[in-house]
């Protein structure tokens, strides 16, 4: 059992956070795109993120301050809490060395509040992976000089999905520095049939993630790289209530479906990781059953609404999951993943 002075060690996997200030990147570059922050006009605790100067989103200071994230962290039994940007700042749209820029600006940031805290943060870079030559420097810099344990992607870059030829270079990197990819959606529909109801996050995001992994699946990516440890946001997404139909698709068309890979999705399945965040009791089982307790890692979203508010707490609630296996979820897995003992959080 990994316990901290007599109770359970608690990391949440999957937090966001920004620097308290952003420099005007459209201003440097000379186009738009890129997200500045304002002071918010509702509240002198909270700031605004304005995309070419529209409102994005308001966001509060435990988005960007570590004393108030370490604070909450106390009053909600979280001990440590894995970093990583929040994926508007991607940029994959951006020229390759503006993204690149980007990159380094919000990948020092992290590793800054990181060292400043060593037993309360573990970090995750960013990387242009628009430019896959430039991805690779970044992830080779993120991971042997600032010592962060990985690094966060989008769901897809621009036309590409993630299984794309385009990017085989950066999966054998990864598997060769043993790190991890945390696999984030973004970029979701936001067209005029999605605008309501807040379809993009509540549909969207979800649809984003299972196409990730079933193009990461059907491209042979982990048949060439089993060892690749891959965390995916939110659950999977609806990967896990789509997976019969996907299973029956490769089953009865593999001329469409298996084109590149020789291996059944079930096994497939077994190199892949994924966080928590399912918001329900029933969609946990639905995972659980399909993965066990090995591959999954706490993941809260914080500091966002749609995130889980209380880390952790349908884990802890959950009856049918014993004492070891909460132990799993909850810090020992992700403790595997990035090679790092509890004795650093003690």
């Amino acid at each position: 059992m990994v316990l901290i002075k007599d109770k359970k060690l608690k990391i949440d996997f999957h937090t966001h956070i920004l620097p308290e200030n952003i420099p005007d990147f459209a201003d440097k570059f000379g186009y738009g795109g890129f997200i500045k922050l304002q002071p918010s006009d509702a509240d002198k605790e909270k700031v605004d993120m304005v995309k070419d100067g529209r409102f994005f989103r308001t966001v509060e200071c435990n988005c960007f301050s570590p004393s108030k994230r370490i604070q909450e962290c106390d009053q909600t039994g979280v001990d440590v809490q894995v970093l990583s940007t929040v994926p508007v700042m991607f940029s994959y749209w951006a020229k390759p060395k503006h993204a690149l820029e980007v990159s380094v600006f919000l990948n020092d940031h992290i590793a800054r509040v990181v060292n400043e805290n060593p037993s309360k943060f573990i970090g995750l870079g960013t990387i242009p992976m628009q430019d896959v030559g430039l991805a690779i420097q970044e992830l080779r810099r993120c991971v042997t000089e600032l010592g962060l344990n990985g690094v966060q992607i989008g769901s897809h870059v621009n036309d590409y999905n993630l299984g794309d030829p385009i990017f085989e270079d950066l999966w054998k990197v990864a598997e060769e520095l043993d790190t991890v990819i945390f696999v984030h959606p973004w970029d979701m529909d936001m067209g005029p049939r999605n605008s309501k109801y807040w379809f993009p996050w509540l549909i969207g995001m979800p649809t984003e993630t299972t196409a990730a992994i079933c193009s990461l699946i059907f491209s042979g990516v982990y048949d060439r790289y089993p060892n690749l440890k891959v965390v995916f946001a939110h659950g999977g997404g609806s990967f896990f209530g789509t997976l019969g139909r996907i299973i029956h698709g490769y089953n009865c068309r593999p001329d469409l479906v298996a084109l590149d890979t020789q291996s059944h999705p079930l096994e497939s399945l077994k190199k892949l990781y994924f966080d928590s965040l399912v918001h329900d009791q029933h969609a946990l089982k639905l995972m659980v059953n399909q993965v066990g307790f090995d591959r999954i890692v706490l993941g809260s979203d914080y500091p966002f609404p749609l995130g889980e508010q209380l880390p952790g707490e349908l884990i802890e609630s959950s009856d049918w999951i014993s004492e070891e296996d909460k132990v799993k979820i909850l810090s020992s897995n992700a403790l595997k993943l990035f090679n790092l003992s509890s004795d650093r959080f003690i």
